[in-house]
């Protein structure tokens, strides 16, 4: 059983990570493009994927994890299973607003693209957030990664 919960808590990774990357390079390259049809086109398939795929390992990720530990005989109380946890909900803190940012992009990328005209002001601020909230995400993303396969002694 542990075999089968360690490759399902690393698929889940790869997933979380894999997405991330591939909605974060789709949706720059998009941007680069400043055509709004293009990018309501792009945002609407990142907001797909996140849908089916990031949340879906989102959900799964903890559950594997403490069925894994448990089944390891770490205790959750673990140093660095306790600072994984706090990262995981870090991540989450940025993730949840970015679902959000993205559907608006979409949303008045598709709506510039309806009416002929420019990305709004609007527009260019939100994908500034969005594009920023994607690195210290990213970077708790790599932290937890290496807590897991080093399971080092914390405190």
């Amino acid at each position: 059983m542990s075999d089968l919960l360690l490759y399902l808590h690393v698929l889940g990774a790869m997933v979380l990570m894999g997405t991330g990357a591939g909605i974060a390079f789709f949706m720059v390259m998009a941007q680069r493009s400043s055509d709004p049809a293009l990018i309501a086109h792009t945002a609407g398939i990142v907001v797909i994927a996140d849908t089916l795929f990031t949340a879906t390992a989102a959900l799964a990720q903890p559950v594997t994890g403490v069925l894994l530990a448990l089944d390891r005989g770490w205790p959750l109380s673990e140093p660095w299973i306790l600072l994984s946890v706090a990262l995981y909900l870090f991540v989450g803190a940025f993730w949840l607003p970015v679902v959000w940012m993205q559907i608006r992009l979409r949303d008045l990328a598709r709506q510039a693209a309806r009416e002929g005209t420019p990305l709004p002001p609007a527009y260019r601020r939100l994908y500034r957030l969005w594009f920023a909230f994607g690195f210290p995400a990213f970077a708790a993303m790599l932290a937890i990664i290496w807590l897991m396969l080093t399971t080092p002694a914390l405190g």
